[in-house]
This record gives C-alpha cells, structure tokens and sequence, in this order.
C-alpha cells in the first residue's frame, strides 16, 4: 500500500515550518515559539553509515510491493503491516516492519538509466561519467573523478586524530559472490577523485568475522604485544627529535593512523567484533553482512565520520543483481540478512546513545523490473527505485514518494539521487552549496540535488 508523506500536499515543508517558528519567537510571548526556535537548531548528525545493495536491489520485493498487480508484476510475496499505520513492506522483512516507526522510505526515486557502473558512479558520486548512456564498462578509479560522498564528508568533517576520515567495508569494486570470485577491481565513484589519495577511504576487504582475514589492520605474526611496544617506543624517540609543530605531513597522519588501527591499547582494536558481546554480535547476524554493520557501528562510534558497507561477498547468489531466481536469492539469503542487520543496527544504536548521531542510509544503484524475466528474475530498472533511511535527524515513520500502480514509474514526489545525497549533507550540517575545488582549482558544489524536507 502506498503512503505518501503527510507534507505531500503542502508547499510548506517542517524545515520551512521552523524556519518561520524560529522568527516569530524573537517577537511572541508565546511559550511554543521557544520550544520552535529550539527544534530549530537541532545538532547536526556526526557521522554517516552507507549501506550500498550492488547490484540493484528489487523494490517491489522490499518495500514497495504491488499486491493488486498482474501475477507477472507482483511476484509470490506478500505485504505484512508495520508499526507504521496503512504502511506495509514484504513479508520476508518482519524485523524491520516491527520497527517502521524509527526509519523513512523513499518510494519514488528515479532516474533514467539503468547500467551498473554509470549508476555506480552518479549514485556514489553525484556526477555523470563522460557518455553515462555508452560507459557501462569496468574503468578503474582516476584522479579526474568526483570525490565519494563519504570522501567530501572527510574532507569537510575531519576523524579525530589517529582515525580515517571514511572506511570501506570492503571497497568498492567488481561484485563476486561466495560461488563465483571474480577479479576484486575497484571501481569509480569509491575514492576520493580530485580531492586526492588522503581522502581515499581506508579500505578493510577482509571478512571482519575473522580478525586474521583483515592484514590492513593485523599486525603480523612475528610482531608480538611486547614487540609492537618497543616499536612505538622507538618511534616516539625519534619523532622527538623533530622541530615542535613539524610533524604534521600526510605521512605523520598516516603512521599515526595505523598505530592506532594495528593495537593501541585504548582503542581496544576497533576492528575486532568478537570484542563485543555475544549477544550483540548474534542481533546483527553472524553473517559477513551483519558483522560488517557491527563493524561500523564501532568506526562510527570512536569518531569516524563516514562508513560504506558495500554489498558484495556477501552471499552464494550474486548479490542484488537478479537477473535470475530473484524471488529464491530474495527469500533465502537477501531479504533474512538484510532484516536482521539493519534492524540490529537501528537497536545497537538506539541502545548506545547513537541513534540521533549516526546517520544510515540504505539503497542501491537503481530497482529492477516490473516484469517478472523468463528466469523468474527482474531485470535493472532506473526510472524507480526505493531508499530507506534512519537515525541522524531522520523523521521515523514517514514515506515520501509515491510509485504508480505497477511501481514503473514516479506518481507523486520524485526525487533524484542526488538529493538523497543534498539530504544526507545537510543533516551532516554540510550546505549542499558548499564548494569544493578540483585540481585546475575549480570550484563544484558538493551536490546539486536538493533537500527532501518532508522526511526531516
């Protein structure tokens, strides 16, 4: 069932709304205007978690299903009720519909093109590759590239001292599944383009079940505690040596990042999860998708500002690209781990404080076909697609966007990717206008979407 948002039909959205609050309570006596010109200087959320579903995740099996429609169209799942009143999802999602009050659904994304590395690449970045209709290919990352959304987020919000800016969990790259390793290209739209290599994202492509799976972080095996301490101590006498105020290059920043990734004692080893609780660990589900969640949620929480979890090794099929037995991967393996993980997250966060903090968002690079393929798959699809967001200022239970009766097409409230990106910037307290400079110091807006007001 389609629930479009309560502001749909009022040009006078809740950020215009305490805009006005805020200047009236300069002159009212009113006790409200206080309360009004409170909300609205509300703190801005202090980090980002990105879960990107490669491959193109179906949105009619999701979160927008059509029960009403053809047999060929609606698929065998069925639509359940949520915390949301006359908000329905699949049924294959009853965690996350148990908690539809906390998160927001974009139901009307769009945009018209349906490849995977050019929507990659735009949905990640903001910008068109060169010929976004002809560059569906697998080109590695240039420097001539539009910074990752987490790399500007990183330039513009700096880690504590010691910590990336943003972390891939693993990088992007070519999609491989647990029955098929392909080659692990990275691709464009994961790196920090004309910002430079210091904002490329610290990269972890291991499995962080298995803390010996992550070599960028482990130290090796003849490098015991006692070694590794003798080391700092070394170096900490040979940096003394250096003029007060000296070191400060992207190398020092460097070295000291990796002491503190590889063991300091106070950070407690941030990439390790079986630190955490049992209990914490099986809410996210011990799959690698799960654990990579529980992963960031430790990043986020020790001050880094930006975390992609790319959806890729993740299963036995081929991740969210279902050309074939789309309703076997979806039911199976995509939809379970996905429930589990998001909604474990939304919990852990909740439970530490976080979830007003933490931003997290969750799509992919379009949605998929309205018909049902000859494979029982779904093929890819660009001009509607669905993105869930929580936490960080997110307005819980609302539902933007409406999708026509087959979920083809926009019907009320499209939006475009990038003003999900203008969104996620400015509940970051980022200005979608602010200006970042390439290499022939030009400046670009950091996005050129808008924001979707009636989901904050």
């Amino acid at each position: 069932m389609n629930t479009p948002s309560l502001l749909a039909s009022t040009a006078l959205s809740r950020r215009h709304c305490l805009k006005w609050g805020g200047l009236l309570a300069g002159t009212s006596t009113w006790p409200a205007a206080g309360l009004a010109a409170e909300a609205n200087v509300r703190r801005p959320a202090r980090a980002c978690i990105l879960v990107y579903l490669l491959g193109g995740p179906p949105h009619l099996d999701m979160f927008d299903l059509k029960p009403e429609a053809p047999v060929e169209v609606r698929g065998p799942f069925s639509p359940i009720s949520t915390s949301v009143p006359d908000l329905q999802i699949c049924e294959h999602l009853p965690k996350l519909a148990a908690r539809a009050h906390r998160f927001a659904l974009l139901r009307a994304v769009s945009h018209p093109n349906a490849h995977h590395t050019p929507m990659i690449y735009y949905t990640l970045t903001g910008r068109h590759v060169d010929q976004p209709e002809i560059d569906n290919d697998i080109s590695p990352p240039r420097r001539t590239d539009f910074p990752n959304i987490g790399s500007i987020i990183a330039k513009r919000k700096p880690a504590p001292s010691g910590l990336p800016g943003c972390l891939a969990v693993p990088e992007l790259g070519i999609r491989s599944n647990e029955d098929n390793i392909r080659a692990a290209d990275p691709l464009r739209g994961g790196r920090g383009g004309f910002l430079g290599q210091a904002y490329d994202p610290f990269i972890l492509n291991g499995d962080p079940r298995m803390a010996k799976s992550l070599p960028e972080v482990v130290l090796p095996e003849d490098v015991d505690r006692l070694r590794f301490d003798r080391r700092l101590a070394l170096l900490s006498t040979i940096n003394s040596r250096h003029p007060a105020g000296s070191r400060s290059s992207p190398f020092d920043l460097l070295q000291s990042t990796a002491v503190r990734l590889t063991g300091s004692p106070t950070d407690e080893r941030l990439y390790s999860v079986d630190r955490e609780p049992d209990r914490v660990r099986d809410r996210y589900g011990r799959h690698r998708f799960g654990q990579s969640l529980l992963l960031a949620r430790r990043f986020v929480e020790a001050g880094v500002p930006f975390v992609s979890i790319y959806f890729n090794h993740m299963t036995r099929c081929d991740g969210w690209d279902t050309h074939g037995k789309n309703f076997e991967g979806c039911e199976q393996e995509l939809l379970p781990i996905v429930d589990q993980g998001l909604s474990g997250l939304m919990d852990d966060l909740t439970e530490r404080g976080l979830f007003d903090d933490v931003l997290v968002a969750c799509y992919g690079e379009f949605g998929r076909t309205p018909k049902i393929n000859k494979d029982a798959g779904r093929d890819h699809w660009g001009h509607c697609s669905s993105t869930w967001l929580c936490g960080g200022g997110i307005r819980g239970g609302a539902v933007f966007g409406e999708s026509d009766a087959l979920a083809a097409y926009p019907k009320a409230n499209k939006v475009d990717p990038i003003d999900v990106h203008a969104t996620l910037f400015h509940r970051l307290g980022l200005d979608p206008g602010t200006e970042i400079v390439d290499a022939l110091s030009r400046p670009h807006a950091i996005s050129q979407g808008r924001v979707i007001d009636a989901i904050l």
